[in-house]
């Protein structure tokens, strides 16, 4: 509780916000530097640009800095120096409300709170009709086994509910995604943490969500982000690699080296 109370207040909402005319998912990255302490940097002159409706995968060791660069778009931290843009707009002029709207996360460790499955769907979007809940089910594969659930969309969860599995938990958030209608997405390899019966479902469902939005992959599995259109390989916090797999593959670089030693453990 003292850690918490100790903790520096974010920075204050700009007095003349401003909002993007369009929401198009257009991100930028210019010349980004990010530490948590001064003393070790993370991220260092970083430069990025993911263009509208394109699924851009990030990859990396462990601390490369992949979760952190995601965190900057939502402004969980504020950069050091440099700027991120949304549709061409500073994010840092913008309410934090305002950009987080336009962004929609699917996480590795799924959460539902206390509540049926049909509020559970519309946090995303507190004024969603029941039409669009029930499109976003049909869309995300949930309506698949809610409607064997004795009570429906009525049946009552939580984070200790042991009456669903981890897929159709994950399948839930992914249908939250959905009603919320995103610019941006952000995946947190949305596949990791789930049983075998409906990782096809999960693949399906998130393969759905990414069509026409801006998408940042996080990947551990190299295997599930052989088609995007760009992949991008971060070390120590700075980006050593960038191109499409096959491409990637030929250079035989940071990029190649993960994928074999993958491969090889996969084999192994």
């Amino acid at each position: 509780m003292f850690a918490v109370l100790d903790e520096e207040e974010q920075d204050p909402e700009p007095a003349a916000p401003m909002m993007p005319w369009s929401r198009h998912g257009l991100v930028e990255f210019e010349n980004v530097s990010f530490s948590y302490t001064p003393e070790r940097p993370l991220i260092e002159n970083l430069t990025l640009r993911a263009e509208p409706g394109q699924m851009i995968a990030i990859v990396g060791p462990t601390g490369a800095g992949k979760t952190t660069l995601v965190n900057l778009i939502l402004r969980f931290y504020e950069v050091d120096s440099g700027r991120i843009l949304v549709d061409g707009v500073d994010i840092t002029g913008m309410l934090r409300e305002e950009l987080r709207t336009r962004i929609g996360i699917v996480l590795q460790d799924t959460w539902l709170f206390g509540g049926t499955i049909r509020e559970n769907i519309a946090y995303g979007n507190p004024y969603a009709t029941e039409n669009q809940i029930m499109s976003a089910a049909r869309m995300s594969y949930v309506d698949r086994f809610v409607r064997a659930l004795p009570d429906g969309y009525d049946t009552i969860v939580d984070e200790e509910s042991g009456s669903l599995s981890a897929g159709e938990r994950q399948l839930i958030t992914i249908a939250r995604a959905f009603v919320s209608k995103p610019s941006i997405l952000i995946l947190d390899e949305a596949t990791s943490s789930v049983d075998t019966r409906t990782e096809l479902l999960v693949q399906q469902a998130t393969a759905r969500l990414r069509d026409d939005r801006t998408s940042f992959v996080i990947a551990h599995r190299l295997s599930t982000i052989r088609d995007a259109d760009r992949i991008v390989v971060m070390e120590d916090g700075r980006i050593v690699e960038q191109g499409a797999h096959e491409e990637l593959l030929q250079r035989g670089g940071a990029y190649s080296r993960l994928y074999e030693a993958q491969f090889k453990a996969l084999v192994d």
